[in-house]
């Protein structure tokens, strides 16, 4: 048995990489946003000689947000009781700001939290969560709308081939273009494969209530996600009793507190709830959400960030599934080793490696770092 002493954190370093995306002309478009990289923040959290990895993707002032107001609060902490010093982090930047950068910076020292726990018991981090589970349903995601309909149409036929059995594209950047990629799509993944469909947010309620109504009825989707802001939860709630049947309403990939997925549930707004581990208090605040969607009867599914969502949503009851998202499997390829490849529709935590199975990849990771040393 550890003494108390040799589970005490005692470091905090962090990093970040930028990663160029690999879209038409260096950028990728979704109903609302274009970009040309992504940003990952990793921190490392030390105690008995360990190192727990955690991460979140957001800006780079996310890494000066953990160095300046999270370090000091977990320094000292008990290793073996992350809650505790996701109290601690809470507390700490009650001025500073919980939602967005706040609630992101105390997700990835929260899971580096959890992954060292495990590490100090030798255990694997689903094993040492209340887990339901032991695999997490994937979805693959990607389609971005500046990709040309060949680049689109085979990208989700990739997934359905690897045994993928649901598949989403983005949509209603320019709507008038969509039939034929829808077309395009549904023709390469053939009949059985599900399709999603998400909207960014990009539709106001009516056009969104008339999108939904012709995404089911011409080409089967039968999930649409954000078809409004995720701000506008009337809207979410129209498009959700007034639309087809089948056609489900998702949201909550941008929920940073309690009250924000509560909000969601409330009504309902949605069929069916996201949450972004590394977004919404990490693994400590995905158990609080967890355990909301459950008294609401209502299934949850992963928002991004595969090599830690495989392991934190086996802790989730209702779970739905994972979304496989295409940017961010490119870029944990880069930065770990150990990630986790689909087999037969689903990820599946390695039982015989500690903690998240992780290890970082420096040499191939130095050339995209934009913050911190080794």
């Amino acid at each position: 048995m550890r003494s108390r002493a040799d589970a005490e954190v005692d470091g905090v370093r962090v990093h970040a990489f930028e990663v160029p995306t690999d879209g038409p002309g260096g950028g990728e478009e979704d109903g609302t946003l274009r970009w040309d990289s992504t940003t990952l923040v990793l921190v490392e959290a030390r105690a008995g000689g360990r190192t727990g990895l955690g991460y979140t993707y957001g800006d780079v002032s996310v890494a000066a947000f953990v160095e300046s107001a999270l370090a000091p609060a977990v320094r000292g902490a008990d290793a073996l009781a992350p809650p505790a010093a996701w109290e601690r982090m809470s507390a700490a930047i009650r001025n500073a700001g919980r939602p967005g950068a706040g609630a992101m910076a105390v997700s990835a020292v929260d899971v580096a939290l959890w992954d060292l726990k495990a590490k100090l018991l030798g255990l694997p981090l689903f094993r040492v969560l209340p887990a339901f589970h032991d695999r997490v349903p994937v979805y693959g995601s990607g389609g971005f709308t500046n990709y040309p309909l060949d680049r689109l149409a085979a990208q989700l036929a990739g997934w359905v081939e690897q045994g993928i059995p649901r598949v989403k594209l983005k949509v209603s950047r320019r709507p008038d273009e969509d039939p034929r990629r829808l077309t395009a799509v549904r023709d390469a993944i053939g009949d059985r494969a599900e399709l999603f469909a998400d909207a960014n947010g990009a539709l106001t309620r009516k056009d969104a209530l008339y999108w939904a109504r012709r995404f089911a009825e011409e080409w089967d989707v039968r999930w649409f996600e954000e078809p409004v802001s995720s701000d506008d939860l009337a809207g979410l709630r129209l498009v959700r009793e007034e639309g087809p049947g089948r056609l489900e309403v998702a949201a909550g990939e941008y929920g940073f507190v309690l009250r924000d997925f509560a909000d969601l549930l409330d009504g309902p707004a949605v069929d069916c709830l996201q949450a972004d581990v590394t977004r919404c208090g990490g693994i400590t605040g995905l158990l609080q959400v967890a355990g909301l969607s459950a008294a609401r009867q209502t299934d949850l599914s992963a928002h991004c960030a595969p090599a830690v969502s495989a392991h934190a949503f086996c802790a989730v009851d209702r779970l739905r599934h994972l979304e496989y998202f295409h940017d961010h499997v490119r870029v944990e390829h880069v930065v770990f080793d150990g990630t986790l490849t689909p087999a037969d529709g689903a990820l599946v935590p390695d039982p015989g490696r500690p903690g998240l199975g992780l290890e970082v990849r420096w040499s191939d990771a130095e050339p995209y770092r934009t913050h911190g040393s080794r």
